[in-house]
């Protein structure tokens, strides 16, 4: 006679008894780091009333003064040039989940929390995006050439994958800021919001005019730690959410990277985002509203302020 096994197979004991388990801490997805609105220089400061835009202005400088005055004649007056503006406009912007009552009595971990942590992160990821996509628009911007040379004409659909960033390049992009007298964002230090697939393409230059030379005697902690760090005159901000696209030569990606001086980047605020709890108005009680809203609304105050690096990347 064959032995009949209770086992955790088939028709036996163990069918009915034996399950799988699940880990009820559920993790939340990879996020990249929320890094432009920290870059937001400037803010409307006295606005005279509620509006759909808000209209920011700077004065502008006489020219330099270079003849010598006559001892005996008046000098002739001269005009205020006008003032330069920026017009931000503001919009409305949120998200929102409906959670029902059955949901939160079946799941088998805790549902609330969790809504509420990935609607605050669809709250700063968005908005950090939206002020992306503002900044990156601005109007200075150089090209790497071949060999790590600058090209200032390009256009960018004549970058190459191989047109890679080069120290020459994050030097004539500083230099730029310097020559419009742009102000640094931390210290003597401009930001360059920067994909790290560049990055690694900086770290990896060869040669004594390199990024690598200087860091194996005098900093090689960052090499330990992968980083860019501080170089060239800015600091720079490796993330994922760093701008590219597929319009370079023969639908190469094309990566930019922004260098950024004090004011470069404006925020008008009609209505802070934050989290918002709906009310529940269904005749059962069912359905809980969470959701974020806000009005706001970016701008480039200074183009001066703002220099983009357009290049390839070898990854």
């Amino acid at each position: 006679m064959v032995n009949a096994y209770t086992d955790t197979s088939g028709a036996s004991l163990g069918t009915s008894l034996v399950q799988t388990a699940y880990d009820r801490y559920v993790e939340m997805a990879l996020r990249p780091n929320v890094v432009v609105r920290q870059l937001v220089g400037k803010r409307p400061v006295q606005v005279d009333k509620p509006g759909s835009s808000v209209v920011l202005q700077t004065y502008a400088d006489l020219a330099p003064v270079v003849a010598a005055l006559t001892e005996t004649v008046d000098p002739d007056s001269i005009a205020i040039p006008n003032t330069s503006s920026v017009t931000i406009t503001l919009n409305e912007y949120g998200n929102a989940a409906l959670v029902t009552r059955k949901l939160e009595l079946f799941a088998l971990s805790d549902v609330d929390p969790a809504v509420a942590d990935i609607l605050a992160y669809n709250m700063a990821d968005s908005l950090d995006g939206l002020a992306l996509t503002s900044l990156r628009a601005g109007t200075n911007v150089i090209y790497a050439g071949a060999s790590g040379a600058v090209d200032t004409t390009g256009p960018t659909n004549a970058v190459v994958s191989t047109d890679t960033i080069s120290s020459k390049q994050v030097r004539r992009a500083v230099t730029e800021l310097r020559a419009r007298n742009a102000m640094p964002v931390r210290g003597d230090l401009y930001a360059a919001i920067i994909h790290p697939r560049v990055g690694v393409d900086l770290r990896e230059e060869t040669g004594t005019a390199g990024w690598r030379s200087p860091h194996e005697y005098s900093g090689a902690s960052m090499i330990w730690n992968g980083e860019v760090g501080v170089y060239e005159g800015a600091v720079f901000l490796e993330t994922n959410r760093a701008y590219s696209a597929l319009d370079g030569t023969a639908s190469a990606k094309v990566y930019r990277t922004i260098f950024v001086g004090a004011q470069g980047l404006a925020e008008a605020v009609a209505v802070e985002p934050h989290t918002v709890i709906g009310p529940v108005t269904d005749k059962l009680n069912r359905f809980r509203p969470i959701g974020w809203y806000g009005v706001l609304g970016w701008g480039r105050f200074r183009e001066a302020s703002i220099q983009r690096l357009e290049t390839g990347a070898t990854s």
